[in-house]
């Protein structure tokens, strides 16, 4: 009798840590691994190792678990044939199955899956050995599934799950409205293009660059620019931009070159480039404005690095934006409005009290 109650407890314990081991390995996110390996620790690393290639682990927890089930209901269908007699194998194997049913399967493997991550933790080690040795015998396995597993492997995430993952940690409080806005902004950096950010030529300050800066006084203060563009005639043979800060002080210096001579080297863009692209070229280059030029080499328009930002952000508005979207404005002009329309004033912000 104690050998079969013996017996029966081996065969539930040892189906049960596989079973719970299979289950809380397949839980924990690959990200997860990732995160618990740069803290440190030989458990973190070894599951990180096991979430890289978690087939060959899995398989070799699968070897061990039906060695316990199989080989072990055959030892206590045998040791029940010789303690009570055949006429109760079906008694014991029944019961037996039940017991395995409950206690390694079901049990087990809903504990390990809520308590995935310190089960995983605790297991890696030895699950990262037994996988050494198993190796001939899960090899042989690998070699008889290939025809079955051939094929690139899907990656470990993609946009569509980190956005809904953000939208979940928004409903479980885990993220801010503002924070779940700015993650699924970033992702439009890959999908918008420059056509799609830029302000049409229509809305674009510029000046001949045979002017005068004495003769463009008018043109420069009345810019709202910082940066105007400098054109040889016409847009589309710009040569340059000009800050507004040096063409005002040399409008007080009582310079009287020409606007060319303030004109700084511009760089041009197609409009087909990419926003994530258009940003990393402002880091690199230190600009902060780019022409758009279409198929031809035409002007289309100009992007700045405050339109790219505002992809992440929302609109940008400083208090010397007479027109808050003068992508709207250029096409009503297109349409042939002739009075745009534009947005209201910005009221301020009321005071905030003070401390008490």
């Amino acid at each position: 009798m104690g050998a079969l109650v013996g017996t029966v407890l081996v065969v539930l314990i040892g189906s049960g840590l596989c079973s719970g081991s299979e289950i809380a390995l397949l839980s924990v996110p690959p990200v997860r691994a990732r995160q618990l390996a740069q803290k440190g620790g030989k458990r973190a690393h070894a599951l990180l190792a096991i979430k890289q290639d978690v087939a060959r682990p899995i398989a070799a927890i699968v070897v061990i678990n039906n060695v316990f089930n199989i080989v072990g209901s055959i030892a206590v269908g045998s040791i029940a044939i010789a303690v009570y007699g055949e006429r109760w194998v079906g008694v014991v194997s029944g019961v037996l199955t039940f017991l395995i049913i409950l206690f390694a399967e079901i049990a087990p493997k809903t504990l390990a899956e809520r308590y995935a991550e310190p089960v995983a933790l605790w297991v890696a080690l030895p699950v990262r050995g037994l996988t050494t040795v198993l190796t001939p015998v899960v090899v042989v396995f690998e070699i008889l599934m290939r025809p079955l597993t051939r094929g690139e492997r899907a990656p470990s995430t993609n946009e569509a799950e980190i956005r809904l993952l953000a939208g979940i940690g928004r409903s479980e409080g885990v993220i801010e409205e503002d924070e779940l806005e700015m993650i699924q902004r970033v992702f439009q950096l890959n999908d918008l293009l420059a056509r799609d950010l830029m302000t049409p030529r229509t809305a674009v300050t510029w000046l001949d660059a045979d002017r005068r800066i004495a003769d463009a006084r008018q043109d420069i203060l009345a810019s709202e620019h910082s940066r105007i563009l400098i054109a040889e005639g016409d847009l589309d043979r710009t040569i340059g931009v000009a800050f507004k800060h040096e063409l005002l002080a040399a409008l007080l210096d009582d310079d009287d070159g020409r606007l060319r001579d303030h004109a700084r080297p511009v760089e041009a863009v197609p409009w087909l480039a990419r926003a994530d692209d258009l940003l990393e070229g402002f880091r690199h280059q230190r600009e902060h404005l780019v022409l758009v030029i279409d198929e031809y080499g035409g002007t289309m328009g100009v992007v700045t690095l405050e339109d790219v930002i505002e992809v992440l952000t929302g609109p940008i508005i400083d208090e010397t934006d007479r027109r808050p979207d003068l992508r709207g404005y250029a096409r009503a002009l297109a349409r042939g409005v002739t009075r745009p329309p534009v947005s209201p004033p910005r009221r301020a912000p009321a005071p905030r009290p003070g401390p008490r």
